[in-house]
């Protein structure tokens, strides 16, 4: 009795000092958090983004959190309107789209980038090329982003529309897994334009691009929390995220976001309404994502 008494003893030490050794390291008992990214860059860029932020909202929150990067823009709007994930970084228009078919979820912070809360994107073409103006690009080829892409494509369809450009008025049109390579596709000369991001293009223009129009601003991209999420879970990432302004890390983690991010502000559904107009001008001409 005496031998079986000690090893059950030792036991509780081993058991007690596993626990000690779990909480000093940082593992924690509640389940990991997934934070959902769409695909408008590449896997491996948008881990080098947000893994910074990743571990400073485990940290925040004291549980682990993970980057889950979705194969498409329509798989990405499915997972937060399903609650697949748990934080989701969405798009303008992929956020409109996503309240459309699955109602609101919580709003946590929406980006700010040199003082404002809105963005523009950029219809460009190399450097070189005799295109100045939209209504050149009849006849030429065009390579879009995802289908449900702010400025990939809708608001540039939108553009071309105004203009009126269809793409049946194109010689070829082709949907790019990422605004990086549609950058690449035009300086490669597979492509005679391209609609990307602002930001993509400021990196690209230097490498032979530039812009034949930029489009009019919408609100920027947002994190939003899933309806699963217990408030005190939703109200602790939208501080956390909120409060990464006021904190040491936070321009290092911010700016590897995005360049010239500066700061994450607190959003609101009707900051959208311009380009919820804009998305039923497209619908009225059966353009959808």
């Amino acid at each position: 009795m005496h031998f079986r008494f000690c090893s059950w003893g030792k036991n509780l030490t081993i058991l007690a000092l596993c626990f000690f050794l779990f909480r000093s390291v940082g593992v924690h008992a509640e389940p990991l958090l997934k934070l959902g990214i769409h695909p408008y860059l590449s896997s491996t860029e948008i881990d080098r983004r947000f893994t910074p932020l990743a571990g400073y909202l485990g940290r925040e929150l004291k549980r682990h959190v993970i980057i889950e990067i979705a194969s498409s823009y329509a798989v990405h709007i499915r997972n937060i309107g399903t609650d697949s994930v748990d934080i989701a970084l969405l798009g303008p228009a992929s956020y409109v789209l996503m309240t459309s078919e699955y109602g609101r979820r919580p709003l946590l912070a929406v980006f700010e980038s040199n003082g404002t809360k809105t963005f523009r994107g950029a219809i460009i073409a190399k450097k070189d090329s005799s295109i100045i103006s939209l209504s050149q690009l009849k006849g030429k080829r065009f390579a879009f982003g995802d289908k449900a892409s702010t400025m990939g494509h809708l608001v540039p369809r939108y553009m071309l529309l105004k203009k009126g450009v269809d793409v049946s008025d194109l010689a070829g049109h082709a949907f790019l897994s990422n605004q990086e390579n549609a950058c690449l596709a035009v300086l490669a000369g597979d492509f005679d334009a391209a609609a990307v991001k602002e930001e993509v293009f400021s990196e690209y223009e230097q490498k032979g691009l530039k812009a034949i129009a930029l489009s009019p601003e919408v609100q920027d991209h947002v994190f939003v929390a899933s309806a699963k999420l217990p408030q005190e879970t939703v109200r602790s990432l939208r501080k956390a995220l909120i409060g990464l302004n006021n904190r040491p890390e936070g321009k290092q983690i911010l700016s590897t976001i995005q360049k010239n991010l500066g700061a994450l502000v607190p959003a609101k559904d009707s900051e959208y309404d311009n380009l919820r107009e804009i998305l039923q001008v497209l619908k009225k001409a059966g353009i959808e994502p």
